[in-house]
């Protein structure tokens, strides 16, 4: 993991009770802007200076004036916010809110398996360390991963990285045959089939709308499939009264904020956990924020041949994304 250690030796005391009024003077201070998922804490959007998916927050990161941008998401996000600026001070507020699908795509594993075909091009979904970036060709975000696939010769063949459900829904939009890393995410490989279809039941005028990381079983489910912007898009627009959300569940207070009159189901998971929370995201926190500004840490760091190898698939997808 490309950063510096976390350096605050800050007590609870030293944390001020208007958290808010704190956070927006120290971002005048530094000129700094706050990025957020939707996969934050309600608190952490309600501060954010942009709310977004990996691909609008991958946007708004290459085009800030901002000195300082403060990422509240996950390591592989402020990677990408760094990778597009290397000389603004990009901060994460907690160094160990990772990412279980970038873990499962190590990049030495990965070098090897992309030099087990060597005649392919490599199409990695966002979600991956800027180790695996620089390995790649082209990074896609679920956003865009469709339109990427279907731009590229039907005889180039691809290997789709690292997300395997991500990779199959591609597939089956576009109908080409990608060779598949085999990683998933933890939050969206997690939801139950059977509860899901309980609900359908017990809401009959709900709407399924979920990620396309969810598993097939889940997929074949939903009324709507699209990554969460385009999930909010829809239940915006849609005239059903209910859905059923699959996908993490800190996307639910935009959906409630912006659709209020509509209710929002969160589905459900195997067992009793809350696994439709992310924990990394959730690591953040409002406190963590305040003090990664104050302190100038968390820094994301990384050496600089990783960085502009990892610069060009990103720059690819921008310029195919503006199309």
């Amino acid at each position: 993991m490309f950063a510096t250690a976390l350096k605050s030796n800050q007590t609870i005391e030293s944390i001020p009770k208007d958290l808010f009024n704190a956070i927006e003077t120290l971002k005048k201070e530094l000129n700094a802007i706050i990025l957020a998922h939707y996969y934050q804490e309600p608190d952490i959007q309600d501060i954010a200076d942009y709310i977004g998916d990996s691909l609008g927050l991958s946007q708004k990161a290459a085009s800030t004036d901002a000195d300082v941008i403060v990422f509240a998401g996950v390591h592989f996000m402020a990677e990408t916010a760094k990778i597009l600026n290397p000389n603004k001070l990009v901060l994460l507020p907690d160094l160990e809110a990772g990412c279980s699908l970038a873990d499962s795509c190590p990049p030495e594993e990965f070098a090897k398996f992309k030099a087990a075909h060597p005649d392919h091009l490599v199409v990695s979904y966002i979600n991956c360390s800027a180790g695996i970036k620089a390995l790649s060709d082209i990074i896609c975000t679920s956003s865009n991963s469709v339109k990427i696939v279907n731009q590229i010769p039907r005889d180039q063949r691809i290997i789709f990285a690292p997300d395997k459900n991500l990779g199959r829904y591609v597939m089956e939009q576009t109908g080409r045959d990608l060779v598949l890393w085999q990683g998933t995410c933890m939050v969206h490989e997690i939801f139950s089939e059977k509860k899901i279809v309980q609900l359908q039941v017990q809401h009959p005028e709900a709407e399924v709308i979920a990620h396309p990381e969810c598993e097939t079983s889940i997929l074949r489910h939903a009324n709507y499939i699209g990554s969460t912007t385009a999930l909010l898009k829809y239940c915006q627009e849609s005239t059903s009264p209910e859905f059923i959300v699959a996908t993490e569940s800190g996307i639910l207070h935009q959906m409630e904020k912006q659709a209020p009159n509509k209710t929002f189901i969160p589905a459900p998971p195997e067992g009793n956990c809350a696994c439709n929370e992310c924990p990394h995201m959730r690591l953040n926190t409002l406190e963590k924020l305040y003090l990664s500004m104050k302190n100038r840490t968390p820094e994301i760091t990384m050496p600089e041949d990783i960085r502009v190898a990892a610069l060009k698939p990103i720059q690819k997808m921008l310029e195919i994304s503006a199309r």
